[in-house]
C-alpha cells in the first residue's frame, strides 16, 4: 500500500515518488544517518542516496547490503529518514520493510547493523538473516 504522494516531471511522464518518512518502512537511527554523511562527504560523494538491498549469501542465507547511489530505475522505490536518501529495489523490499539500520561500534569492530522484524533468525554479525 502506497501512502505517499507522487511527482510526474515535466520532461519524462515519469511518476516518482515522493519520499516520506512515514511509509518508509526503513529507518535510519542517528548513529547511523551521522555515519552515512560522514562517509559521502568523506568520499566527495555530493548527495547521492543510499542503496539498501538485499542479496543470496551470507551464513544464514540472505545477506544486506549498502552502497551510493545516484541512478534509480523505475522499479526502485525512494525513501528517507533522517534527511538520507534511501533507493530500495522491489525484490530487496519485501524483505526489508520495518528494518532499523544502526550503526554500532564495540570492541569486535564497527560497522551498520540490521534489526529486521521480518528475519526469522540472523547471524551473530548482524548483517545475514534468514526469512
Amino acid at each position: 500500500m502506497d501512502t505517499g504522494t507522487t511527482e510526474t516531471s515535466e520532461t519524462t511522464g515519469t511518476a516518482h515518488a515522493q519520499p516520506t518518512e512515514e511509509r518508509s518502512g526503513i529507518h535510519l537511527t542517528t548513529k547511523a544517518a551521522e555515519k552515512v554523511r560522514e562517509i559521502r562527504e568523506a568520499e566527495g560523494l555530493g548527495d547521492q542516496g543510499l542503496r539498501v538491498r538485499v542479496i543470496g549469501g551470507g551464513c544464514s542465507g540472505f545477506s544486506y547490503d549498502l552502497f551510493f547511489e545516484d541512478e534509480t530505475t523505475d522499479m526502485d522505490q525512494r525513501f528517507e529518514s533522517q534527511g538520507i536518501t534511501m533507493y530500495v529495489d522491489m525484490m530487496s523490499y519485501q524483505y526489508l520493510e520495518g528494518v532499523q539500520i544502526d550503526y554500532v561500534e564495540s570492541l569486535h569492530g564497527a560497522g551498520f547493523k540490521f534489526q529486521n522484524p521480518s528475519a526469522k533468525s540472523t547471524c551473530g554479525c548482524g548483517s545475514s538473516f534468514s526469512a
